[in-house]
C-alpha cells in the first residue's frame, strides 16, 4: 500500500461521517459515498450522552454542540397513568461532573449537519448507492447504481440495518421485525401552552407494554419531540416508514396521563417506523472490508444509544488503524472489535430488554465511557 491508504465509508450517516472525521484527523485519506441525493434534516430527536460527547470534544464540536442542545437536568421516568415518578437520574450539572461531559438532547438532523459540514470539500459524494463490492485482493472496486466505479483499499460499511456491505460478506437475509413500532413527531413547542402544564424536559412514559419517549430538541426549547415503542403484530418490510395519525396515537395511548394525551393532541404530522434488529453477526469484518453501527449491530432505540455505539466504533476503528496501521488491516480490524464486541452486545440486550433508567439505577458505564482512554485488549488468538 503506497502512500496514504485510500479508505472509502459506505453510508454518511452519523456513524460514517464520524468515522470520516475522525479517521482524517488521524491523517488518513477518507471518502464517503452516500445513497441519498442531498442533505435532509429528518425529522427525529435523539440523545448525545456524556460518551458521546467526548468524541465530539475530540473532533473540535463540542461548543457547537453545546449551543445547539437542550440540557435536561434530568432523565425521568413516569408511570403511565398518574405520573408518578419511578426514576430521577440527574443529569445536567452532574453529568458534567460525575461522566466528564454533558448530556444533550437534539434534533438529529441538527446534528447531522453539524459533522457534515465539517467534512472537507470533496470528502462526501451523494447519490452514490452501491449495488455491488469486489475484494481483489491488492484493494477493492466499488460499483454504484449511478454507473460510477470507485477503487479504496479499504471498506467501512457505515450503511445501517439494511447494510449492503453485511451482505456482501454474509449473505441476503433480512432484519427481524421485533413486534414493535415506533411512533415519531417533532412540533413547536409553543403548540402546548394552551394545556398549561409543566412539561418535562426529557421524560419516558412507561407502562408494561408500551411507551412514550418525550424531549426537547432545541437549545431555546421551542421544538418538542416524541417517540414510542408500542406492539404491533405485523409490518410490511417492503416499507421503511409509513404515515400515523392522532387517532391512531389516542388508540395505542388510551387510558395515559393528560400529559401524553395533551402530546398527541398538539401535532398532526406523526410517521410509524418499524423496530428491527438481527442477532450478533459472528463476523464484522472480513479481508478490506469492515462494518460499523447499525451494519453489524441493529439495536431497538430504547436506550438512545444506537447512534452513540456507531460513533464510539468509529472512534475505536480509528483508534485502531492509528494503534496497528493500515498496512496490516486484518490485525486493526480484530482490534476493533476486540474492543467493540462487549460493549456493544450489552448496550444492544439492555435495548432489547426496554429496562433502561426505569428504575433508579447507576447509569455510569454507559455515560463515562471514554473510547479514547479506555485501555485496549487484545484480540482473542484463533484456536490452532
Amino acid at each position: 500500500m503506497m502512500g496514504k491508504p485510500r479508505i472509502a465509508i459506505v453510508g454518511a450517516g452519523l456513524g460514517g461521517i464520524a468515522a470520516a472525521l475522525l479517521l482524517r484527523q488521524e491523517g488518513f485519506e477518507a471518502t464517503l459515498y452516500e445513497q441519498a441525493p442531498a442533505f435532509a434534516r429528518l425529522g427525529a430527536g435523539i440523545h448525545v450522552g456524556p460518551n458521546v460527547m467526548k468524541i465530539m470534544r475530540r473532533l473540535g464540536l463540542e461548543p457547537a454542540m453545546e449551543a445547539m442542545g437542550s440540557h435536561p437536568d434530568y432523565w425521568y421516568s413516569r408511570n403511565w397513568d398518574d405520573g408518578a415518578v419511578l426514576a430521577q437520574i440527574p443529569l445536567g450539572d452532574y453529568a458534567r461532573r460525575a461522566y466528564g461531559a454533558s448530556y444533550l438532547t437534539v434534533h438529529r438532523g441538527d446534528f447531522h449537519r453539524l459533522m457534515v459540514d465539517a467534512a472537507p470539500a470533496g470528502a462526501l459524494r451523494y447519490d452514490k448507492r452501491l449495488v455491488a463490492l469486489e475484494d481483489r485482493g491488492p484493494d477493492v472496486a466499488l460499483r454504484f447504481a449511478d454507473g460510477t466505479e470507485a477503487v479504496a483499499d479499504i471498506v467501512i460499511g457505515a450503511d445501517g440495518v439494511n447494510s449492503v456491505m453485511r451482505e456482501h460478506m454474509l449473505g441476503a437475509e433480512a432484519p427481524r421485525y421485533t413486534g414493535y413500532v415506533g411512533h415519531r413527531a417533532v412540533f413547536p413547542a409553543s403548540a402546548l401552552a394552551r394545556f398549561g402544564m409543566p412539561f418535562d424536559q426529557c421524560v419516558k412514559w412507561w407502562s408494561e407494554d408500551r411507551h412514550m419517549m418525550v424531549y426537547y430538541v432545541t437549545e431555546r426549547q421551542d421544538e418538542y419531540y416524541y417517540v414510542t415503542g408500542v406492539p404491533q403484530a405485523e409490518w410490511d418490510m417492503t416499507k421503511a416508514w409509513v404515515p400515523s395519525s392522532q387517532e391512531e396515537m389516542r388508540e395505542a395511548f388510551a387510558g395515559y396521563h393528560p400529559m401524553v394525551q395533551a402530546l398527541i393532541d398538539a401535532c398532526t404530522e406523526i410517521t410509524k417506523w418499524p423496530l428491527l434488529e438481527r442477532d450478533p453477526l459472528p463476523l464484522w469484518s472480513r479481508g478490506r472490508l469492515v462494518m460499523l453501527g447499525d451494519a453489524c449491530h441493529p439495536m431497538k432505540p430504547h436506550m438512545a444509544q444506537g447512534a452513540a455505539m456507531a460513533i464510539e466504533d468509529a472512534a475505536m476503528l480509528a483508534r485502531a488503524l492509528t494503534v496497528v496501521g493500515a498496512e496490516d488491516h486484518e490485525t486493526a480490524f480484530a482490534l476493533y472489535r476486540a474492543n467493540r464486541i462487549e460493549r456493544a452486545s450489552r448496550v444492544q440486550k439492555v435495548s432489547h430488554d426496554n429496562t433502561w433508567l426505569r428504575d433508579n439505577e447507576d447509569p455510569s458505564w454507559v455515560f463515562g465511557y471514554d473510547v479514547f482512554t479506555v485501555p485496549l485488549v487484545e484480540p482473542a488468538r484463533a484456536a490452532a
